[in-house]
This record gives C-alpha cells, structure tokens and sequence, in this order.
C-alpha cells in the first residue's frame, strides 16, 4: 500500500542518515528496524480490526450481515435495517420478528396454516390434550372470513344456536375481517363464567345477529352412545382427541352387553382432530390390511395407511355425516365407505383433505403448518369438495333457523327476521303464532304467552332472556326428536340385520 511503503522509505532514510553520522541517540527518538516496524504495523491493523468488529457487534446500529449462502434472505434483512434504523419511533424486534414470520405464513393464502404466539401456542396444545374454557366451537378461516366449522356437542356454542357455516364477523364489536383462525381463537376464548358477544351472520339470511355467550369449561369428551332401539345403539364422536380411541372401544364394549346388535355411528358436526386416532378408529372397522388413506407427500411420493387391528365387528355398521364432518372424520368416513363397503347418511361433507404437523420454538411459539394432502382409499381427494352419502337425506327446515339474540325485546308491534325466526321457531314446537312474516301481533303474543306457560316462565307475551334461550332449547330438543337423518340410518341399518 501507499502508506505503508513511504513510512519504509522514511524509515530507511532515518536509518541511513544514523549510519552516516555514527550517533546513537538516548532519547527523542526510538531506533526502529525494518522487519520489526512491520511486526509493529500488523498489530495495529490486527488491534483495529478488532475494535471494529467489537463496535458493530455491540454498538446500539447493529449490522445484520446475511451469509453468501442465504441470498434469498438479502431483501428481508434490508426492510429490518432500514426500519429499525430509520422508522421515527423505536421499534419492538421481537414484534417486528413476529410479524415477519406471520406475514411469510399468511403469503401461502393456506387457513390451515397458521403462526402462534406463545399464548396462541398454548391454547392451540390445549384444546387437543385437556379440558379448556371458551365457548365451545370449532373455527377456520375462509375467503377472509371466520367460520364456525363446528360447536361441540353440549358447549355454550351449541346451546346458543351456532351451526356449521356461521361466520363470526365480530367478537365484542371488534371486527374479526382479515384475522386467522388463532388470532380469532384468542379474542374469542375467555375465562369461565365471562361474557362475550359475537356477531354471527348466517348463509341465507340478510341481517347479522349478536349473541351473548357465557363462557364455560369446554371437557373434551368425545364418545357419547345409547341404544336408541331394538338392539341398535347410536354412538356419537365429537371430535378425534388424545383417547378418543380407547373411548370409543369402552362405549362399545358397554352397549354390547346392553344388547347391541347395529351400530348408527354419528359423526356430524365432528371437526376432526389427530391422525392417529382417526386411524386407530378406522382399523376397529376395515377389515386388516385394507387401506384407510393415503398420504401423498409435495413431490408425489405416497405412503399407504393399512388396518391394524381386526376391523370386522360382530353387527352391522352406518355412518352419519353432514357439513360439520372435516378432516379425521372424514378420513373415517371415506375408509369405511371404500374399504368395508359401509353405507354413509346425511349431507355432504366439509371437505378438508390435507394434514398438518406443528413444529414449536424454543420461546414456546408454534408454526402449523400443511405438510400433504390425504386421499381415500381409492385414491380421491376430497379436498374442497367433500365425501357424498349414499343416502342424501336433510334436516327439517326449523333445524337451519337464525339464532334470535336473547338480550333483544321482541313483543307486541315488533317487526324484524328475528320475530319471523321466533314463529317458525314456535310453530315448530307446537305453538301455531298464526303467522310467519316477521309482526309480531296479538296471535303472536297469545302463542309466546302459551309458550312460557308451558315452561314454567312469567307469562307476560315478550320474548327476551330465559324466555328466549328456552326457545331455542325446544327447538334443540325437537330437531334431536325429529333426526330424520337418525331415522333414515336406523332404517338402513334394520335392513343389514335382517
């Protein structure tokens, strides 16, 4: 370098004009050679190297360096920079760090991927492993919008009246547009005994209804049976948990002894759940060595998932499915439809046919994420389309009415959706308003105050509060006591028996 070689020419020059006057000097000046000025001059740039590397490595501007091998990552290190260095306030990086791997998440427009925060993450663990306090329903997002995939049988959710395909559009007053299921979940969730009101617009009607619910201990229980005629037993799986399995085969070791002879298993408005357990359910009815799915890996590779166990029970077998049955339970659904030749009732399916794993951080945070899809038996992706049953049979029509918000006053010379939902809601159970158009008139009033009569309620003709939540509960009760998809797979079950 330059620099480097006129302080070795102005070295030789003092050293030189030493020898020519024969003089040593004591002091004033330090008689340096050549070879160790250099020695000298490498430790310097060594020392000043060092402090260079100590001042970016500790200084308040830390530069980000991105290894040659990690290009792709240049342009996000850069917005960091420039954010960090540049933005007028101060900055939060493990928000900033946060949001960029939930952006990254959201970019791959997948709802059944998902970033979590630790609270997120927790919850998310939770709701598969033990009880949990919440209202009780299944959700996913969808088109930009938060769905009700499912509420759990006897949830605050269920008893509310929410069904599969509600949207959430708000929770408090707070919008839910744009949000992921986990950042719903967590608004929605509360402590036991709370309030919280969600505002739920229903698939056909044209106003949004608000219904307060009081949050309560979600138990994840999931098997529930019964015999529910000469020798047929209905048993219903609410979700696929941790023990759904052993569950399941206790339930059916009980009913036997009761006389079980048929099986109607139920699993409508069953989100789904774990894998495994869906596999360990199906093998109780495929016979062994027959396929229950297949999983088909991003490059194609596919890995067959055959029976375990037995799978050929001692009694014949229907399944019940309609909109609320995802994922697991469609997984069950498919496999012994094609494997075992069971006959499926009720409604099409939701139709989610890919599979996930969740992957935590060491910060106790968690990426969920889609590794494949699954395909049936035979090979069919049912992925947005869902499984159709053999015999397609609906609900009544009371079975799909709008919710009715109980803090809202219906009474004499009212006029909304919400009094014609109240009729039709009255007229189902036995109480004829005269009417179904939304007025609610003097007929009206005579049939709510029958109503409450019945019911052990103030006879006063208004429908609010305890008045309104026991509507909804008959109504419940009459749907369950009028299951014509219950009555068409006990039929088609009385037929395998003969």
């Amino acid at each position: 370098m330059k620099v480097v070689k006129s302080l070795d020419e102005q070295n030789v020059n003092q050293e030189n004009t030493e020898q020519e006057q024969g003089t040593e000097k004591k002091s004033g000046y330090i008689n340096i050679k050549k070879f160790h000025f250099i020695l000298i001059l490498f430790f310097l740039v060594l020392l000043s190297t060092g402090i260079t590397t100590f001042a970016l490595s500790f200084g308040e501007e830390k530069v980000i360096t991105v290894g040659a091998e990690r290009t792709e990552f240049d342009k996000l290190y850069t917005a960091y920079d420039t954010l960090k260095n540049g933005y007028f306030e101060d900055l939060d990086q493990k928000k900033l760090i946060n949001g960029a791997i939930d952006g990254m998440v959201k970019a791959l427009d997948d709802p059944y991927t998902d970033y979590m925060s630790v609270e997120e993450a927790e919850k998310f663990h939770s709701s598969i492993n033990s009880s949990f306090q919440g209202i009780g329903a299944e959700i996913q997002e969808k088109d930009g919008h938060i769905m009700i995939v499912s509420p759990i049988k006897g949830s605050p959710a269920e008893k509310a009246g929410l069904r599969p395909n509600d949207i959430i559009t708000a929770v408090d007053g707070k919008s839910l547009q744009g949000m992921t299921s986990t950042e719903a979940v967590t608004i929605i969730r509360g402590k036991k005994g709370t309030k919280v009101e969600l505002t739920i617009q229903r698939p056909g009607t044209d106003a949004p209804v608000k219904v307060p619910i009081i949050r309560d201990d979600i138990p994840i229980e999931t098997v529930y049976g019964e015999m529910v005629g000469d020798g047929i037993a209905k048993v219903q799986i609410t979700s696929f948990s941790t023990n759904t399995s052993k569950d399941l085969a206790a339930k059916l070791n009980e009913l036997q002894k009761q006389g079980m002879k048929g099986l109607v298993l139920d699993l409508r408005q069953n989100p789904g759940g774990l894998l495994d357990e869906a596999i360990s359910i199906s093998s109780m009815f495929v016979p062994k060595g027959k396929l229950i799915l297949k999983v088909e890996d991003r490059n194609g590779k596919t890995e067959e998932y055959p029976s375990q166990n037995d799978g050929n029970p001692d009694f014949p077998l229907v399944v019940l499915i309609d909109k609320g049955s995802a994922s697991a339970s469609e997984i069950l659904a498919g496999a012994v439809s094609e494997s075992a030749g069971v006959k499926l009732v009720g409604e099409n399916t939701f139709g989610k046919g890919t599979v996930q794993t969740a992957k935590d951080f060491p910060d106790k945070s968690n990426i969920k994420f889609t590794t494949a899809k699954w395909l049936t038996p035979n090979g069919n992706w049912i992925h947005k389309k869902g499984i159709k049953p053999d015999f397609e049979v609906p609900l009544p029509e009371y079975a799909t009415l709008p919710i009715i918000n109980p803090d809202k006053e219906l009474k004499l010379s009212s006029s909304s959706t919400e009094v014609e939902s109240a009729q039709k809601m009255l007229k189902a159970i036995g109480f004829d308003p005269g009417r179904e158009d939304g007025f609610f008139d003097e007929k009206t009033q005579e049939a709510v105050k029958s109503f409450q009569t019945a019911n052990n309620l103030p006879a006063d003709g208004i429908l609010k509060g305890d008045a309104t939540f026991k509507l909804m509960e008959k109504l419940r009760e009459q749907i369950q006591n009028n299951d014509t998809q219950l009555q068409k797979a006990v039929e088609v079950l009385q037929e395998e028996m003969k």
